[in-house]
């Protein structure tokens, strides 16, 4: 018997586009034969199934949509949405409280790795490297100043809890520094300034494969622009390698680390780890647990190179999800 299988996409934040192309690309790389598949899109404004080119309200009391006299349950929720509510936890916990079958972790796992700080100080203390960084929340008092002691220059400031390099700005001089604080607020009350790491960047998915945790081959990041933002990203204005062309030592740092943080963090399902390789050693940046999963994504470009299709990739999750 087909299982009911809801797509969830959009969300509430800034991705929510982005969001909505991974759903997409989720739905049309399932076997229909083996899933009865159902778009249900998350806004602000309302939940909703859309089918047969018509929208049925989702039920918040049970996630249920009624259709025409027919009550749809659903056996299992996969989880495409990058950001607010979907990859901080809070869709998560709702899942978890209906006893509702997901493809995420958990959501206190979903809801620590959204928070750069809070990962970074996790996994700090079982000696993973990272950049220096300090903290700041938009009631606190800005000293450019102390900042500059701390991380120096050139430094990055991004939005704590945000994705898709939205709110994120590369700051040369310190008289720069409150009109980028000013931006990465406009994405979050909380930022983080991180020091500049010069060296290779590298991105790398950690994922549950057939009931183990398995590395996917790394991607080379060569941003066009000043480093890998929003339109790198997005628009076209990088090199995404794939494999990486690092030293096979380098490899090896590399996926030891990300398969370590991927447990030090408890996680499940899927991940993407960024990483600064500088002089040869992994200094860890942070993790996407909602990743992107269109055709041109990362993570698709890793698992295609390492022969796993879209379609399995997918199926995958979702069986891990309901066994």
């Amino acid at each position: 018997m087909q299982k009911n299988i809801a797509i969830v996409m959009g969300g509430y934040s800034s991705e929510a586009e982005i969001s909505l192309k991974s759903g997409d690309v989720v739905y049309n790389s399932l076997d229909t034969n083996k899933y009865q598949l159902y778009k249900v899109y998350i806004l602000k404004d309302k939940w909703f199934l859309f089918y047969k080119n018509q929208e049925y309200l989702i039920n918040k009391d049970d996630f249920s949509v009624t259709i025409g006299e027919e009550k749809l349950i659903f056996d299992c929720i996969f989880n495409a949405i990058h950001g607010d509510p979907g990859e901080n936890g809070v869709l998560i916990a709702y899942f978890d409280l209906l006893g509702i079958k997901h493809t995420s972790a958990p959501f206190y796992q979903m809801a620590l790795t959204f928070n750069k700080k809070d990962t970074l100080s996790v996994v700090k203390e079982y000696g993973i490297k990272t950049a220096t960084s300090f903290y700041l929340h938009q009631r606190d008092k800005v000293n450019t100043n102390t900042i500059v002691q701390k991380v120096g220059l050139p430094c990055f400031v991004k939005p704590n809890n945000a994705g898709s390099s939205f709110g994120i700005s590369k700051v040369y001089k310190e008289e720069n520094l409150f009109k980028a604080i000013e931006k990465a607020h406009k994405e979050d009350s909380e930022i983080l300034i991180e020091s500049f790491l010069d060296g290779t960047e590298v991105s790398v998915g950690v994922i549950q494969y057939k009931g183990d945790t398995k590395v996917l081959p790394m991607t080379e990041i060569v941003s066009e622009n000043d480093f890998f933002d929003y339109e790198a990203k997005y628009e076209g204005k990088s090199q995404e390698i794939t494999p990486a062309r690092i030293s096979e030592n380098e490899k090896e740092k590399v996926e030891k680390v990300a398969k370590e943080v991927y447990e030090i963090l408890n996680m499940k399902g899927f991940s993407r780890s960024e990483f600064i390789l500088v002089n040869g050693e992994p200094y860890f940046l942070e993790i996407n647990t909602v990743p992107g999963m269109t055709e041109e994504s990362l993570l698709p470009q890793q698992a295609k190179e390492a022969k796993i299709s879209l379609s399995d990739l997918f199926d995958n999750a979702i069986q891990m999800a309901l066994n």
